[in-house]
């Protein structure tokens, strides 16, 4: 979601499954030799977002179970992920957002990694206040109006001025830029992950406390709570190209995968399954609840959508 990037039970928080990280190399078949057949080794990045682990979880249930593949998953932030395809610790991220300096990088200077294609799902990401603000202050949700309300967001680590509520440090973000170029009496403050965000988003709608916070979509969250999107001044091509200077809302987000030029050459049906992975915000949403509302496992979470899904997922199978 994200520039370094840019990110559960709701209430409680997310719980993100603990994964280990595995040895280097890409992905290999039986012959060890990176063929086409199955019975390899897949390496996934898994970042920290629950949108994300549902798409790793169900890509994985469908490689092990019906391809004969062993897949790795590595928790790794987004940046390190890409260094991932240097060093051959990653085969496949499949939930990138944008990330255009990373792909110049990665892709066109390096040459170590390819584009996979959309996942089928858009991405938002933006400021959020709950929705009783909204309806109490019907123009707290145009950003040139966000100064008269300062003083409702101070907190004890904004340093007398209002609080914008970030996320993990490492997701995609241009909130301090922002602050400083739209002249905001605001500090941003680092909620420190997803977990902390969800927990503070639903104690200011349920508890009715004030709270501006940096958030995204798709996620399970806006299914439980309602909140209302903070117009930032308008998003053009161009207008964050230079990240200190940007004063304007966050892209639209066509949310694809990239995995390794090595995969993309020699990971046979494997390389095929993530490329033809193809989904809907529903069907996100569907297995991140499981995760984030149900208390399952990612892979109990995939193996029920899997099974609750055949015509879908066989339509991922290569030919």
């Amino acid at each position: 979601m994200r520039i370094s990037r840019t990110g559960g039970a709701i209430a409680a928080g997310f719980a993100l499954v603990s994964l280990g990280l595995a040895g280097c190399g890409g992905a290999k078949t039986s012959d060890g030799k990176g063929g086409t057949g199955s019975g390899g080794t897949v390496r996934l990045a898994i970042n920290p977002w629950t949108g994300y682990e549902a798409n790793a979880a169900v890509i994985a249930a469908v490689l092990e179970k019906e391809l004969g593949y062993k897949v790795e998953k590595k928790n790794l932030k987004e940046e390190v992920a890409w260094q991932g395809f240097e060093s051959g610790e990653v085969d496949a991220i499949v939930e990138n957002w944008g990330h255009e300096s990373l792909k110049k990088k990665y892709l066109e200077e390096k040459k170590v990694a390819v584009s996979a294609g959309s996942t089928g799902v858009k991405g938002e990401i933006g400021w959020y206040v709950p929705e009783w603000m909204a309806k109490k202050y019907p123009d707290i949700t145009d950003s040139r109006n966000l100064n008269k309300y300062a003083s409702l967001f101070k907190t004890s680590e904004s340093g007398g001025k209002g609080q914008v509520l970030d996320g993990d440090p490492s997701f995609v973000t241009n909130d301090k830029a922002l602050v400083k170029n739209l002249k905001l009496d605001y500090q941003v403050v680092e909620g420190g992950s997803e977990a902390a965000l969800v927990k503070s988003a639903v104690q200011a709608e349920n508890q009715q406390k004030a709270l501006l916070f940096y958030f995204w979509k798709p996620h399970v969250l806006h299914l439980k709570a309602k909140f209302a999107k903070v117009n930032l001044p308008k998003y053009t091509p161009g207008c964050d190209t230079d990240p200190k200077k940007v004063a304007c809302d966050y892209p639209p987000y066509d949310l694809d995968k990239i995995v390794s030029k090595r995969f993309a050459d020699k990971g046979g049906k494997a390389y095929q399954l993530v490329k033809n992975f193809r989904w809907t915000e529903a069907d996100q949403n569907t297995v991140a609840g499981y995760i984030a509302n149900d208390g399952m496992t990612a892979d109990r979470a995939a193996k029920k959508w899997v099974a609750d899904n055949e015509a879908k997922w066989k339509a991922w199978l290569p030919k």
